[in-house]
Formats: C-alpha cells, sequence, structure tokens
C-alpha cells in the first residue's frame, strides 16, 4: 500500500457520502422516505417488490405499522393491511431501496480506507486512528439509517442522521488529504493567519448554517403531516413565520461575505492564483444563494432542495479542506507543485 492508493481509497469514500446525500435529499423531497417501511427488508422483502400484488400483506405486523404510523402523527387505527394496499408506491420503494444501495459504497470505500491505513501505523498514527474514526460513523450512521425507518422519521433522528454525515465528510476529507506522501500546503506571500483564521471562521459558519437547515427541514416534515391533504403552497406561509428559518436565511448573507473576503485575501497572497478547492467554494456560494433566492422568492422546488442539500455537503468538504491546505504563518513553507488540485 502506497499513499497513492489511500488517498484514493479516501476520495472514493468521500465522493460516495457525498453522492449518497444526494440521493437522500431525493429520497425527502419526493416522499419517498417511508417507501420500505421496515429495514433491513423492504415490505417484508429483501428484493424490493415492483408492484403490490408481490406483497404478501398476511404476513406484515401490522402492530408495527400502527405504532410507526402514530409516530407520525397519523391515526393508528386507520392503519389496516386494505389501507396499506391502497397506499403502496412503487416508484417510492424502489427510490427508497435506491438509497439503501448507494449507502453499500460507502461502507465498502470506508472500510478498504480504514484496511489501507494499517500502512500507516508507524509513520502516521492518527490517519489510523481517523479512519477507524470514519468507519465507526459509518456504522453509526447505518444504525441511525435504520432508526429514521423505524422512528417513521422523528424529529431529532434526522438531525442526528445528517450531523453524522457531517462529521464523517470531515473526516475523510483530512484523511485524503493527509494521506499524501506530501499533503498539499499554498505558497502564500504573506497573512497567512488572517487567511486560516477567516477560513476557520467560515467552517463554523457553515456548520451552523448546515444545523440551521436540518432543523428547517424538520419543521418542514412536520408541516407536512399536519396539512397532509393541503396543497404545498397553502401551508409553507407557516414556516416563515419561523424565527429559525429568518436566521438561516440572514445567516447566508454573512457566510457569501465571509467567503468572499477569504478569497479576495488568498488570491491577493497567492502568488499563482486561486486553486480549484477555493474556486469551488465560490461557485458553491453564489449558487446556494441563487438557490436560496428561488425557494424564498419563487417556490420550493423539489429539484431545488435536492441541488441545496446536496451543494451544501460539498461545500462543507471545500471549506475544510481550503482550510487544510492553508498554511498557518507559524513556518516557512516549501512551494508544493500541483497545488491547483
Amino acid at each position: 500500500m502506497n499513499y497513492n492508493n489511500y488517498t484514493k481509497l479516501a476520495n472514493a469514500a468521500l465522493v460516495s457520502v457525498l453522492t449518497l446525500i444526494f440521493v437522500g435529499a431525493i429520497v425527502r423531497v419526493t416522499g419517498a422516505g417511508m417507501g420500505c417501511p421496515d429495514w433491513p427488508t423492504c415490505w417484508g422483502l429483501l428484493i424490493p417488490p415492483t408492484s403490490v400484488e408481490d406483497v404478501d400483506f398476511d404476513k406484515l405486523d401490522i402492530e408495527k405499522f400502527q405504532r410507526k404510523a402514530e409516530r407520525m402523527g397519523r391515526d393508528p387505527s386507520t392503519i389496516s393491511r386494505e389501507s396499506l394496499r391502497a397506499e403502496f408506491n412503487p416508484r417510492h420503494v424502489w427510490t427508497e431501496f435506491a438509497n439503501r444501495l448507494f449507502s453499500l459504497p460507502v461502507g465498502f470505500f470506508s472500510l478498504a480506507t480504514f484496511i489501507a491505513s494499517f500502512h500507516f501505523r508507524k509513520s502516521r498514527i492518527h490517519l489510523f486512528w481517523l479512519s477507524f474514526s470514519g468507519l465507526l460513523l459509518v456504522l453509526a450512521n447505518a444504525w441511525m439509517g435504520a432508526r429514521v425507518v423505524y422512528s417513521g422519521i422523528a424529529p431529532g433522528v434526522l438531525s442526528t442522521h445528517l450531523a453524522l454525515a457531517m462529521a464523517l465528510i470531515c473526516v475523510l476529507t483530512y484523511c485524503a488529504w493527509a494521506g499524501a506522501e506530501r499533503p498539499l500546503k499554498v505558497h502564500l506571500s504573506g497573512n497567512a493567519r488572517l487567511i486560516r483564521m477567516t477560513l476557520l471562521a467560515l467552517l463554523i459558519l457553515v456548520v451552523i448554517e448546515g444545523i440551521m437547515g436540518t432543523q428547517i427541514r424538520e419543521m418542514t416534515d412536520e408541516l407536512a403531516k399536519a396539512h397532509r391533504d393541503a396543497p404545498r403552497e397553502t401551508w409553507i406561509g407557516e414556516l416563515e413565520r419561523s424565527m429559525i428559518y429568518y436566521i438561516h436565511r440572514s445567516f447566508s448573507w454573512l457566510l457569501l461575505l465571509t467567503t468572499i473576503f477569504a478569497f479576495t485575501l488568498a488570491k491577493k497572497n497567492q502568488k499563482d492564483g486561486a486553486t480549484l478547492s477555493q474556486t469551488g467554494v465560490l461557485v458553491i456560494m453564489f449558487a446556494q444563494m441563487l438557490l436560496g433566492l428561488v425557494m424564498a422568492q419563487i417556490h420550493i422546488y423539489s429539484w431545488v432542495q435536492v441541488l441545496h442539500v446536496g451543494l451544501a455537503a460539498i461545500l462543507l468538504a471545500l471549506v475544510f479542506r481550503w482550510y487544510l491546505i492553508t498554511p498557518d504563518g507559524k513556518r516557512p513553507l516549501e512551494k508544493v507543485s500541483g497545488h491547483l488540485v
């Protein structure tokens, strides 16, 4: 095992996590989160059914479905084999099952990264433990994914699920960066400490914004339950009366200004121009602002929500990488070739 192979595995694990977040967002906005109401099977089957005729409703634990319906705010007495048959949606079934399938590469590459990290037990022991931590986070999030299903997507459970995903993104981003033979550092002519402090502030702001975004998603879910039969545009106004919604929306301007300041400062002090990571942060930040304006002023389109959530995950990885490749200014650094990565 060499440095190059380890970084490839860590990057593959990171990309698979980011992809899974996009797929998970699709599941959420399509309402397919309960497409497979049981776990690890789906409607009692290992291979998801393609039609309602494939499901043996007599073998389903109706009491379990009733308890789950109660946790979701529904009257459990309305749940029966007949109601389940009527609510069966093959599109939701396979959307949710696709989400489970996309979780497999996350586990595979995280395990492979951990195995590859044994090579560093003597030279870089911290990579070994961080790789192990990444694997633990994957296992913990898999368990939390099951809790999401069993709880009927209860508030708090989803937030924990996404918080673990954010931690995993940061761990894998660090492993992919630090696993190189010579971890990348950009060459700055000055202001290294100021840039690094600005990036640390930006990273904290991104995490806070992500946490608030998760809370808003939970609020949206609760509104959808309370107004199950009403058109979305008739009840979404309730969300706009929430304080956390306005804080989240206003907070985005602080993120944008901080990003512009950090980018301008870094570009001014980097002789070879901005890296792809830095440019990516700036582009995604503007894209997020545009998507936010669309949802706030026009309509909360499903595809906009998917992009908003997925790009937020990529933004977290890029901001953290930008922070890692920026020197702390405490010691002189040699210029690293190929830094436009």
